[in-house]
């Protein structure tokens, strides 16, 4: 069980054909009283490293996690003071201001992806699959993924740019790191207050993730931009484990009450009236 946060855009997670979802020990629901499920131990796969699976809330929620294994979502974006400084020029193609084309404030409107980095700031839950060599993150965001080798191997000469990116990554020690490049400009996070922040095609991240106990795990993002920033800055998150979550199906090309931000009431608005 978890608290929803209604936006403008209806999403759902879709099932990643091909792979044997792996099941999860901790998955049962929890009964009324009883307490939710917790562990002693960070949990390791056969070749040692950290295992991840499991249904997470990421950097979109507040991570006090209440009775029954809830979880508040609050929609998070970069925070400005934590930026490098701008290149010369460079501020005005990065902040870019609402013109009123939905297209360029948020498309998301249309369901469009909200793409790599946004959607791991989404407040919707994100479920891992581990397995050896290779990783799936399912965002329950706009029903999106992304399959992340982590053999060390490097990118592909040739990358078409995306909106999910080129990720590959590799462990050092019990921390996992992924590189990823190869993306569409695009927004980089939600703020849409009188601005866009748009990040060029030219950008790079780099994500870290490492358990800091057995139920939770640091997530720090560094965004390398070298058309809009001096140098890299990085921001640092969190994700919380949530044993008794499943993942739901959300559309948002079916009931989409505000397509082009165009909105109207739900059924539930309009009887409390």
């Amino acid at each position: 069980m978890r608290n929803h946060l209604v936006v403008s855009s209806v999403t759902l997670v879709t099932a990643f054909a091909g792979l044997a979802l792996i099941s999860l020990p901790l998955s049962a629901q929890v009964a009324p009283g009883q307490a939710v499920p917790t562990r002693s131990a960070i949990p390791r796969q056969s070749d040692g490293k950290p295992d991840f699976t499991g249904v997470w809330a990421g950097p979109g929620f507040t991570h006090k996690v209440g009775r029954g294994d809830t979880d508040t979502p609050s929609v998070t974006n970069f925070d400005p003071k934590l930026w490098a400084p701008f290149k010369p020029g460079a501020e005005a193609k990065f902040l870019q201001p609402i013109n009123g084309d939905t297209m360029h404030d948020d498309p998301t409107a249309f369901c469009l992806p909200d793409a790599h980095p946004r959607e791991v700031l989404a407040p919707y839950s994100t479920q891992i699959i581990q397995m050896p060599g290779q990783m799936v993150f399912l965002y329950e965001y706009m029903h999106f993924f992304r399959v992340v080798p982590t053999d060390g191997r490097a990118h592909e000469k040739d990358i078409e740019l995306t909106f999910e990116g080129d990720p590959v990554a590799k462990w050092d020690g019990d921390t996992l790191i992924i590189d990823t490049v190869g993306l569409k400009s695009w927004p980089l996070d939600a703020f849409t207050n009188k601005v866009v922040r748009y990040h060029s095609d030219k950008l790079h991240t780099i994500e870290t993730i490492k358990y800091t106990d057995p139920m939770t795990a640091s997530y720090e993002i560094t965004i390398d931009d070298p058309e809009i920033f001096t140098k890299p800055w990085s921001q640092m998150f969190g994700m919380k484990l949530h044993p008794t979550w499943k993942m739901l199906e959300q559309v948002c090309e079916e009931n989409n009450r505000c397509e082009n931000g165009k909105c109207s009431a739900s059924d539930v608005q309009k009887k409390s009236k």
